[in-house]
């Protein structure tokens, strides 16, 4: 066997066999047959400790002391005494058995589990005496310690011991042969012989046995953690029971935590005798144990890939709940009425009061308004007077008490605010490329806040939002900020609303021109012909015409050619072609060959057929050009 280093990781277990807490050490122990080892965790669950090496292992105890720690090892068939603080082995008792040993308790001063017997395959109980002295002739194991002649059980039964009885066991089983009938005895083993107290093997039939607890502080058993039975004159008696469960475990205090019934992924916790729970909660749990002073309950829960611990606070506490319920609209400055319940499986205290905050506009961090008393019958109202509008929040809590968790529930509701007015100039108007023009914003009646944003919001999926201007307007209820029209821009005034007016915001749209112009090349003069400026070639001289445009990616620009004749210009080539990153494009004309042919180009960028929408279609110059010899 090695025990393993500590490690803070939460444990995962494949198989779980057998799980007891220390509350000296603040350790949880889990037994995992998977991997034939024992886990220690804190009360997180997180892992601290661990031992490996135990074939078979079935279920775990502690010593009435606390200090050792009990494992059966059904595969190597031995009964391991573990060093509870380092989990380091100190003793291995072998179990002449065939099957087991298998379920553990440890009281009277010693170590109690129960195995099949290889003589006949009914189950039996057996004990290990630590304090024995092998070297002097004392075998400190024992067989066939069950006090009757013919238990009736097939297997090893389950058994149970409480602190609160020492030396008394339960003992609980199904007959395999006949499985109407069910072993239950209860047996003193504080002597040097067991005796038995009580004793039941199929006088009446029960459910089928797979759990069995002493009640604390009372002569009774729980099995499968819904039958209560009295135990006197040696037999057993009905006694009550709980709602369908599969197993249980009983806190010192008497408080029941129990495994819900078989497709019920529950742990309630019941009050000793009592059929409706304190709590529920919602825990595909395998197994429970409880906190020795009944603090919390451990469960293994069913996980992704395996069982992992859970921990189940304030077992003893009722979960309250609460509502509150606002109108949905208000008018502010109105009176309007809030109402709600709180409820809890174990009735609220007569008086319990709640304390009513009331979140808004002028009161963020919350006003506390006067307290309520709830009703009889858990319901409560009261009625308020919002000044501020906008959503106004209403919180009610109790802080909860011995007996019942704190709760706090809140509703909204929205109340009404003035409209104020709010203005944008400047809306469809169209800029030359890069002019600053200012944008200004006239807000009206306000009750407290005369803050106003201006943000500007360029064309094109490159350039962010960016707020220009946040600042109070002026007397006249104005503010202006300026905008570098480089392309089409919405620019937004934002008012965000105070406690009395609502929050408002306009916008206007302006347009930006690109910057646009055409460079001519390879002519051998400019004269006028008219009154109009020519740029002239011989007529085998190609053209070169440069266009420079503001550029933007996969932009392209137009290309407009038109011919003079008959006095009139006559439309000729309208192409497409694209700028290069330096915004320039360079078209060559080929040489016409002819004289006195008179052209003209531009280019122009169009809004959408050049390739993007971040401009306005703007057109450039004319530029004419005329073809001598």
């Amino acid at each position: 066997m090695a025990a393993g280093p500590a490690s803070a990781a939460t444990v995962t277990i494949g198989s779980p066999a057998g799980i007891v807490v220390s509350g000296a050490l603040g350790r949880v122990f889990i037994g995992d047959d998977t991997t034939d080892s024992i886990v220690a965790t804190d009360y997180t669950g997180e892992r601290v400790d661990s031992v490996s090496g135990i074939d078979g292992i079935f279920d775990l105890a502690l010593s009435e002391d606390g200090a050792t720690l009990y494992a059966t090892a059904r595969g190597s068939h031995e009964i391991v005494a573990l060093d509870a603080a380092t989990l380091d082995v100190k003793a291995r008792y072998p179990v002449a058995t065939k099957i087991g040993p298998l379920y553990l308790e440890a009281t009277g001063g010693k170590v109690w589990f129960t195995y099949e017997d290889p003589t006949d395959g009914h189950g039996d109980l057996g004990s290990v005496d630590p304090a024995a002295d092998p070297a002097a002739g004392t075998d400190p194991v024992a067989l066939r310690q069950l006090p009757h002649e013919n238990p009736g059980v097939g297997g090893g039964p389950y058994i149970d011991s409480d602190p609160s009885a020492p030396g008394m066991l339960a003992i609980g089983g199904t007959d395999f042969f006949d499985m109407t009938k069910d072993l239950m005895a209860v047996v003193d083993v504080s002597g040097a012989t067991p005796r038995l107290t009580a004793w039941h093997d199929g006088g009446y039939a029960l459910n089928y046995v797979s759990d069995i607890d002493l009640v604390p502080g009372a002569a009774q058993v729980l099995v499968d953690g819904t039958d209560r039975h009295t135990y006197a004159n040696g037999t057993f008696s009905p006694a009550g029971a709980y709602p369908a469960g599969r197993g249980a475990d009983i806190a010192p205090n008497g408080l029941v935590a129990q495994l819900g019934p078989i497709g019920d992924n529950t742990v309630a916790v019941h009050r000793p005798g009592a059929s409706t729970p304190i709590r529920t909660y919602t825990a595909d749990a395998h197994a429970l144990a409880w906190a020795p002073d009944s603090s919390r309950i451990f469960a293994l829960v069913s996980g992704p890939r395996g069982y992992v611990l859970k921990t189940l606070t304030d077992p003893a506490k009722s979960v309250t709940t609460l509502t509150v319920d606002a109108p949905a609209t208000a008018a502010r400055a109105k009176k309007l009425t809030v109402t709600g319940r709180a409820s809890a499986t174990v009735p609220l205290p007569s008086g319990t009061r709640l304390q009513i905050t009331r979140t808004d506009l002028e009161s963020p961090g919350g006003k506390a308004l006067p307290a309520v008393t709830l009703k009889p019958d858990g319901t409560y109202s009261f009625t308020d007077t919002p000044p501020a509008g906008g959503t106004v929040t209403y919180k009610a809590a109790w802080a909860g008490d011995s007996g019942h968790t704190p709760v706090n529930a809140t509703d909204r509701t929205e109340v009404s605010r003035a409209a104020t007015a709010l203005t944008l100039n400047r809306n469809g108007n169209t800029y030359d490329y890069g002019a600053d023009v200012s944008f200004t914003a006239h807000l009206g009646t306000t009750y407290k806040n005369r803050t106003v944003e201006i943000w500007a919001d360029p064309y094109g999926g490159d350039k962010p939002k960016k707020l220009l201007k946040a600042a109070k307007v002026n007397s006249n209820g104005n503010i202006s900020a300026t905008v570098d029209m480089t392309r089409d821009t919405v620019v937004s005034a934002v008012f965000k609303g105070d406690a009395r007016y609502k929050p408002r915001t306009v916008t206007s749209t302006a347009y930006a021109r690109v910057k646009i112009s055409t460079a001519v090349s390879r002519h051998y003069k400019t004269a006028r012909i008219g009154s109009t400026s020519y740029y002239w070639f011989h007529k085998n001289t190609d053209p070169l015409l440069t266009t420079s445009m503001t550029y933007y990616k996969g932009r392209k620009h137009r290309f407009d050619l038109q011919v003079y004749a008959g006095g009139k210009w006559h439309s000729d080539v309208s192409r497409y072609f694209p700028l290069g990153t330096n915004g320039k494009s360079a078209v060559t004309l080929e040489a016409p060959g002819v004289t006195g042919l008179r052209l003209r180009m531009r280019s122009a960028y169009v809004n959408g057929s050049s390739g993007d929408n971040v401009n306005s279609t703007t057109y450039g110059a004319w530029k004419y050009l005329y073809f001598s010899k």
